[in-house]
């Protein structure tokens, strides 16, 4: 019976979430009201809003929702923070996508691209990822610092972690949103997905190696 419940919940979250993006897509989101959507799925407000607390969640559902820090965390011994996560991008960039439809996906990144307070939320969530990225490495940090009897050294070592995190998250972001602007200007899957690929192997490289390590520009005489 508890199966069958949950079952049904997941269809009823499904529906309206099909729903909403079908609206999205076809008027933009902020053209979209609650109630519309709670309409169109057949459901009352309040069973949506039980659903999905704000209209934003609707269409960001995915955006944030890697564990940047859970991957820190739980790595392997013996490999650092950025070895684990340059894995985890592998693993994306080379995994199947099953059940992505192509145009769907396309459809709602436009429609995230073309509001700006759903940009203004993605970026929330992203901030947020990032802060606990932050707060995983800066608990290594200090740990690593009493452990070596470094206590007076946390707060530098704080400040790295702050740090790395920034740069990989920005990095981590900018992979993300290159990979969605090349489908959304009709790049094929395949092709977008090789590409991500690459630019995860150049982005992590230039985290590993610093920037130094990237070529000088030469000028060019007449």
């Amino acid at each position: 019976m508890a199966g069958l419940r949950e079952r049904k919940k997941a269809q009823t979250r499904q529906r309206i979430a099909a729903v909403a993006w079908r609206l999205f897509a076809e008027r933009g989101f902020e053209a979209v009201t609650v109630n519309e959507i709670a309409e169109a799925a057949e459901v009352a407000k309040a069973t949506l809003f039980a659903y999905f607390p704000t209209k934003e969640s609707l269409a960001l559902q995915g955006v944030g929702d890697d564990d940047l820090a859970g991957i820190v965390t739980r790595r392997p011994a013996g490999q650092s923070p950025l070895e684990a996560l340059r894995a985890h991008c592998r693993a994306l960039a080379a995994g199947p996508m099953t059940g992505l439809d192509p145009e769907v996906l396309v459809s709602r990144i436009r429609v995230i691209f073309d509001s700006p307070a759903l940009s203004t939320a993605a970026n929330a969530l992203l901030y947020q990822q990032r802060q606990q990225l932050a707060e995983a490495l800066k608990a290594e940090a200090v740990a690593a610092g009493e452990e070596g009897g470094e206590r007076g050294a946390g707060g530098r070592g704080e400040m790295v972690a702050v740090l790395m995190a920034a740069q990989i998250s920005a990095s981590l972001v900018t992979l993300q949103e290159t990979f969605f602007r090349r489908l959304a200007d009709g790049t094929s899957l395949d092709d977008a997905r090789q590409q991500l690929a690459e630019d995860v192997e150049l982005a992590f490289s230039l985290l590993a190696d610093g920037l130094e390590t990237y070529p000088a520009h030469t000028a060019h005489t007449a």
